[in-house]
C-alpha cells in the first residue's frame, strides 16, 4: 500500500539507476470501474513535463519509480479523456462520501497494488493525510489511525478537470442510492458548478426530486446553467407548482424558453398554475392530484389506481366528482377508507360530503393554518364554479407558516 504523498516528489531512475527525473504527478483512468487504475505517471525534468506509461514502469515506491529501460519520449504531456491526476485533480478537492452521506476534503489518496496494477482505493480525509504530506517520509503521527474512505463509496468528486464528464458516468449510480433529500443537502454544500454537474448526472426524475428539496434560487441557477432540453425534461418531471416558483425565479426570456420546450400536457398544467399570485392559494396549489366520478364503484376505483401509468406522490385523498370528465366536486375520501369498503359500494356512499376547502384568492396563509388546525395532509382548492382547481398539500403549507432557516430542514413529506 502506497500514499500519493509518499511518491510525489519522489525520484526516477532509468534501468542502470540513474536519476533521470522526479514524479509531479500520477495519472489514473477515470471510468466505470470503482477502484480507477493507474495508467502512469507525470515526470518532471527541469521544466519539461512528460508522460511515462505504466508499462514502462519496474517499480513504483517511496523511494520513488524505476524504469525497464533508458529510453524515454520526452514530448510534452498531454491530459487525454478520462485521466484524472491524483495531485492536481484529487488532492484538497471535495468529495461526496455516500455510505457517509457527507461531503469531506481529500487530504491524501491511498493506492494499492493488485494483479501488477495500482488503483486507488481510498481516500484519506483525515488530519494524518494532511500531516503526511508535509513529512512524508516517517511522519510523526504515522501510528496513530487514519481514516480512509473506500473509493467504491465516493459518489463525486468535484474536480474542475477535463474528466468531468467521465467522472460524472460512475457516479450517477451511486448518488442515485441516496435520497434526494440526502443529494440536495450534499449538493448544497459544494459550488455553484458542481452543484449544476450533480444534478445533471441523476436521471431526470431523481434530479426533479433533488430540485425540489434545494430553495427556489438554487433550482432556477442549476436549470439556467444546464442544456435547455435536459433543463425542459426535468422540468417535466417536477411538480407543477415547484415548476411555476422556479420559472418565475428565472430571467423572464430564460423561463420562456425552458416553458417553450416542455412537453405539451407538463406545459398545460404549468401554464394554468402561472395566473396565480405567489402568496394566494392558487400559487400554492399543485394540479397533481385524482378524481374519480361518484356512480363508480369501491373496486372500479382501486381498478383503475392500479392501471394508472403514473400516480401523484400525494394520493392519500381521493376527490369525488358529479360525473366523469367532471371538475365539479361533492365530496372526498381517504386512500385507507377506499381500500377497507365494501367494494360494491359506489364512492358516492362511502364519500365524506363535508370537508374543508379554500377558494384560489385565499392567502396562503389562510390556506396554511386551515391545514394546521386540521390537521389535514392536503386541501382542495375549489374555484367560484364549484370545481377543483388545485390542492395544497401539507409540506407547501408549512413551508408557509415555518421561519426561513427551518424551512430547507423539512423534507418533503410525499417523496
Amino acid at each position: 500500500m502506497l500514499y500519493l504523498s509518499q511518491i510525489l516528489g519522489r525520484p526516477i531512475f532509468d534501468a542502470r539507476s540513474d536519476k533521470i527525473a522526479v514524479i509531479k504527478d500520477v495519472i489514473v483512468r477515470y471510468g466505470e470501474e470503482d477502484y480507477p487504475p493507474v495508467i502512469g505517471i507525470i515526470a518532471r525534468y527541469n521544466r519539461r513535463l512528460f508522460f511515462i506509461p505504466k508499462r514502462d514502469i519496474a517499480d513504483l515506491s517511496e523511494t520513488g519509480a524505476k524504469m525497464r529501460s533508458t529510453i524515454l519520449d520526452l514530448n510534452p504531456f498531454t491530459r487525454r479523456e478520462g485521466e484524472v491526476l491524483l495531485g492536481k485533480d484529487v488532492l484538497d478537492n471535495q468529495l461526496i462520501d455516500v455510505d457517509g452521506k457527507r461531503v469531506v476534503r481529500v487530504n491524501d489518496v491511498q493506492l494499492i497494488k493488485a494483479a501488477e496494477t495500482w488503483r486507488v482505493s481510498g481516500a484519506d480525509v483525515s488530519l494524518q493525510g494532511f500531516v503526511r504530506r508535509l513529512m512524508p517520509k516517517g511522519f510523526y503521527g504515522s501510528a496513530r489511525p487514519v481514516e480512509v474512505i473506500d473509493w467504491a463509496d465516493v459518489g463525486y468528486l468535484a474536480t474542475d478537470s477535463a474528466s468531468a464528464t467521465v467522472q460524472l458516468k460512475s457516479s450517477k449510480d451511486k448518488l442515485s442510492r441516496l435520497h434526494p433529500v440526502e443529494i440536495a443537502q450534499l449538493a448544497e454544500t459544494l459550488s455553484p458548478i458542481h452543484r449544476t454537474e450533480i444534478v445533471e448526472s441523476l436521471d431526470d426524475e431523481i434530479a426533479a426530486d433533488t430540485l425540489e428539496e434545494m430553495s427556489t434560487e438554487n433550482q432556477a441557477r442549476i436549470l439556467e446553467e444546464m442544456n435547455e432540453e435536459r433543463a425542459a425534461d426535468i422540468l417535466e418531471e417536477m411538480s407543477p407548482d415547484d415548476a411555476v416558483d422556479v420559472l418565475g425565479e428565472m430571467d423572464e426570456e430564460k423561463a420562456q424558453e425552458l416553458f417553450n420546450l416542455m412537453e405539451d400536457e407538463e406545459k398545460a398544467d404549468v401554464a394554468e398554475l402561472m395566473p396565480y399570485e405567489h402568496d394566494t392559494a392558487g400559487g400554492l396549489m399543485t394540479t397533481e392530484f385524482i378524481v374519480f366520478p361518484k356512480d363508480l364503484t369501491v373496486s372500479q376505483a382501486i381498478g383503475r389506481l392500479r392501471e394508472m401509468a403514473e400516480t401523484p406522490n400525494m394520493i392519500y385523498y381521493l376527490y369525488v366528482v358529479e360525473q366523469e370528465n367532471s371538475w365539479r366536486l361533492v365530496g372526498l375520501i381517504t386512500l385507507r377508507s377506499l381500500i377497507l369498503a365494501d367494494p360494491t359500494y359506489t364512492l358516492e356512499q362511502v364519500m365524506r360530503e363535508s370537508f374543508q376547502s379554500a377558494h384560489p384568492s385565499d392567502s396562503a396563509e389562510a390556506v396554511a393554518q386551515t391545514i394546521s388546525e386540521y390537521n389535514l395532509l392536503a386541501l382542495p382548492v375549489i374555484d367560484d364554479e364549484g370545481d377543483i382547481a388545485g390542492i395544497v398539500t401539507v409540506d407547501d403549507a408549512m413551508e408557509v407558516l415555518l421561519p426561513k432557516n427551518i424551512q430547507r430542514r423539512l423534507p418533503r413529506l410525499f417523496s
